[in-house]
């Protein structure tokens, strides 16, 4: 046991008994929605969670713990203090740790600290990738290498199309991290279904999915693999009004000189606000969609 790491009794309970247990991140609770929504969501994805028989593992870290599994004053906490919390990606961690403050986990220590605590499965929103105009910025997400070398099962809708989709792919290419659509040829795009850009492989059962993922572990190659699941139809933007948003952010964001960690909760925020709302509510189905996929898969792994 990792001296840093604290894991909930309902979850550590559900390891040892062998039962299902699905990772959820805390960016989401801190930098990716307003309050109440933020909190409301977190416990309204943990109960999906549940409902569909598997246990949640919220992770976050608070007061300098690594916490596998939050109680709900954990989340409201996390969810009142929004962007005060650190987004703590992989190098954060030591400081953080070491100075006793808290952190919301991205998709990277997300999956550091599920594998820490024996958690195989995560579902999330969208990960990070390689920025657009990356060739000349090197903006590109850790969550990618994280994914070439942490064993997690990384359920979501697809890359954020904020980013460069092609690129992203051709990055999980090259450190050969397999991008299974569920149910699909293509690569989901986050608020919408379609990219023009195809995955490696499609799978239409969880039970494959959790086959799949079992040689992955079993021969020993390293790396997690990646399941991008649709928006259901019914909640997929038109893609020409969310592009022109993304557009009119990334716009926004290169005139205000935002880059690094700070890049995604603005571009979301902004897509928010240029859309009356409708990404929030679209990120929210979205999250619940990927949480009940996870939930089927690792009860069959």
């Amino acid at each position: 046991m990792n001296k840093y790491l604290d894991i909930a009794p309902e979850v550590q309970e559900a390891l040892s008994a062998g039962r299902p247990v699905v990772a959820l991140e805390s960016t989401i609770i801190s930098h990716g929605m307003p309050y109440p929504q933020n909190v409301q969501t977190a416990l309204r994805v943990e109960q999906t969670i549940r409902d569909c028989g598997a246990v949640p593992a919220t992770i976050a870290i608070i007061g300098g713990r690594l916490k596998a599994g939050l109680t709900p004053s954990e989340i409201e906490h996390l969810g009142r203090k929004g962007r005060d919390v650190a987004k703590a990606s992989r190098r954060d961690l030591p400081v953080l740790v070491a100075r006793g403050q808290d952190g919301a986990t991205t998709v990277t220590t997300t999956m550091i600290i599920a594998a820490m605590a024996g958690i195989k499965v995560f579902a999330t929103g969208g990960i990070g990738g390689v920025h657009r105009g990356a060739e000349t910025t090197m903006d590109i997400s850790a969550d990618l290498e994280e994914l070439a070398r942490t064993p997690v099962m990384v359920v979501c809708a697809g890359a954020k199309s904020i980013l460069d989709l092609g690129l992203t792919l051709e990055y999980l290419e090259t450190k050969g991290v397999p991008v299974i659509g569920y149910g699909t040829d293509e690569l989901p795009a986050f608020y919408t279904r379609r990219s023009g850009f195809k995955v490696d492989y499609r799978i239409d059962t969880p039970e494959e999915l959790a086959a799949a993922f079992k040689a992955k572990l079993d021969m020993g190659l390293g790396g997690g693999m990646l399941v991008t699941n649709p928006i259901p139809e019914e909640y997929s933007m038109d893609p020409e009004r969310i592009n022109a948003a993304i557009e009119q952010a990334l716009a926004e964001a290169a005139e205000k000189g935002i880059h690094g960690k700070e890049t995604t909760p603005f571009l979301l925020a902004r897509i928010k606000d240029i859309t009356g709302g409708d990404s929030l509510a679209s990120n929210i189905q979205l999250v619940l969609n990927n949480a009940r996929l996870a939930a089927a898969a690792a009860a069959c792994l």
